[in-house]
This record gives C-alpha cells, structure tokens and sequence, in this order.
C-alpha cells in the first residue's frame, strides 16, 4: 500500500468523499488505444509544419533496445518531463518556455492536438520539446530504468461509463511502467474535474508500493500546484461549475 497521508480531514470535499475515494476498483485488462485520431481537416500552415517541422521533432521508438534520451534533444537537459495526452499544447508549451533547462517529451496520438503544439513551437521557437504521435503505454515500455523526473497526465479522458474503465490511461499495469521510468523522488501529476476519475485514480496509486500521495491538507488537491497553466478544457470546466481536482504522486522506492 502506498504512503498516504493518514489524516483523515482531507478526505472531506471535492472530488466526491474522499473518505469513499479507494474502494473504485475494476479487474485488470489489458489496455488497448481508443479514441479519435483525426478531427477537423488541418489548415494548410498546419500542414505544412506535420510534413515539415514535425519529423525533426518526433521521436523514433528503436526496433530493439531502449530509447536513449540524451541523443533526441539538441542541449542535454538538465532532467527529462513527460506529458501524456497534452490536447491542445497549451500546459506543455508553457512549461517548456518556463523551464528551457529541462527536457519535454508531449505524446499525443490526436493528429490536430499534434498540429496546434506544431504551431506554438514554431510561434516561440521552443527548442526543448520533443514529441510522441502514439500511445504513451509504448512509449514508456521503451523509455530507460529511472530515466524522467517527472509525468504529467492533465484533463484524460474519463471513459466515465464501467464497460469503458479499461480504456482509462491508469490502471496496475500503466502505474507499475511510470514506476519503472520515474527516478526516485521524481513525481507523476493528473487533474481532472471528473470525480470518479480522481477516485479511480486515488485507488490504484494507493496499491502501489513504488508511490507517495503529497498531500497534507485539503488545499493540496483542491487548489492547482504553483506556476500550473489552466488549459482551455480546464478553463471550460471552470465555467461549467466543475471544480478539478490536482493529485501529485513521488516515487519512493
């Protein structure tokens, strides 16, 4: 069982009863990629930075052995971030212009999500991104041993009803390979403002070993971490009146 906080107050409100929060489970399946990879047609600048920006960004999965991260960015970074499922770019193109030390890899299988962070690192000339146009349970079975600092999973999709659950990113297997990757003490982070994600999420941290809920009080998941970038689903969610709830998670052992 993971370290979780044991005061039980913070498990009062927001994202349902906390108290209620670990008891959401669903038997272990094996995860396959759904979803939509295509939306609206790309406009033609869109276009033209997918043919020609993107293959000097994207990253190539090696036909046996591990990814090595120190050969896909120009500069060695001082650590490597990983954000899965980034939408819109908005949160992962901010945090790299916030951070030019560190390394970002954004994977995102959604070919306009692909296309919009295209357009903002082309706009800021961000240098320290690198991207993933598939499924981040693959990437991370190539990624090395203790090889990110960090993770970050923000707004998923919830797949809210039971017969979908096991679409959802997190399940034992996905928590077990972030474990794998992350170095010690580094963090895996996840908003949502669906509470039955939160709990779903919240209950299969707990069973793992190899993490640590940071919370200590209730302000620590109800309000976003310092320097967080709201994304447009976020800000929609806000004028929807559904408050989002922001879990970080350490790597301990």
């Amino acid at each position: 069982m993971a370290a979780f906080p044991g005061n039980a107050s913070i498990w009062s409100t927001s994202c349902g009863a906390l108290s209620d929060l670990l008891v959401i489970d669903a038997p272990p399946q094996r995860r396959v990629l759904y979803g939509r990879r295509r939306g609206r047609s790309l406009r033609g600048g869109q276009k033209k930075l997918m043919d020609g920006l993107l293959p000097s960004l994207a990253i190539d999965l090696p036909t046996a052995g591990e990814l090595d991260l120190g050969a896909i960015f120009a500069d060695p970074p001082r650590s490597v971030w990983l954000e899965i499922g980034f939408g819109g770019g908005e949160h992962l193109a901010t945090e790299a212009r916030n951070f030019p030390e560190m390394g970002f890899i954004g994977c995102e299988p959604y070919v306009n999500g692909m296309a919009k962070i295209l357009s903002q690192i082309e706009a800021h000339n961000i240098g320290n991104i690198r991207l993933f146009a598939g499924d981040a349970v693959e990437l991370l079975a190539w990624l090395p041993p203790r090889s990110l600092s960090r993770i970050d999973l923000i707004h998923p999709d919830p797949w809210p009803k039971r017969r979908h659950w096991k679409r959802r990113f997190v399940q034992d297997t996905t928590v077990a390979a972030m474990a794998r990757v992350l170095k010690q003490h580094g963090e895996f982070r996840f908003v949502s403002d669906i509470d039955d994600y939160c709990a779903w999420t919240l209950s299969h941290l707990a069973r793992s070993r190899d993490f640590s809920w940071l919370a200590e009080r209730a302000d620590d998941w109800r309000l976003p971490w310092e320097g967080f970038t709201l994304t447009r689903y976020g800000r929609k969610a806000e004028r929807e009146g559904r408050a989002a709830t922001y879990l970080r998670f350490r790597r301990v052992s």
